[in-house]
């Protein structure tokens, strides 16, 4: 069985150059150890030397050297609009306080759907809409993902 080792960044590789894809959701995607079979059949062993949480777009470098690449699989979110920066900071700052997984796009603010949440955001103002797409949330301060190349 091939073995994935480390982890290139997206938009740091050429996702064209990649043998194979895994679709995979946010929370498969917080893995040490892990089979993965792809979707053209590439079964690998995900083996990083800590637990790391891959993005959509990341490429799992093989022993070979060849490339897959991770897929964030599209999840039921709710995504967030508010009248301007300082609603949209304050209605982070309540996702936070309720230690919920928050994605930033642009000026907008995506979670999981959770109809407590979305009713909350709209009291306090929000435009929350119901959408389905890969869910890529913010992993802390202390994540390694910000590395330039994991695993090596």
């Amino acid at each position: 069985m091939r073995r994935a080792q480390s982890v290139r960044q997206a938009g740091q590789w050429d996702n064209a150059a990649a043998i194979d894809r895994v679709v995979l959701d946010a929370s498969e995607r917080h893995r040490r150890r892990l089979v993965l079979t792809a979707e053209r059949g590439t079964t690998l062993l995900l083996d990083l030397p800590h637990a790391t949480t891959l993005k959509d777009g990341d490429g799992l470098v093989l022993d070979d050297g060849a490339v897959v690449c991770v897929i964030g699989k599209p999840e039921p979110l709710h995504e967030i609009a508010a009248a301007n920066a300082v609603a949209l900071a304050r209605l982070a700052w309540h996702l936070g306080n309720r230690h919920a997984d928050v994605q930033v796009v642009g000026e907008r603010l995506r979670i999981r759907r959770d109809h407590v949440l979305a009713a909350m955001l709209e009291r306090l103002g929000a435009k929350v809409s119901e959408i389905d797409a890969p869910f890529d949330p913010e992993s802390g301060a202390y994540d390694r993902h910000h590395e330039p190349e994991r695993g090596t």
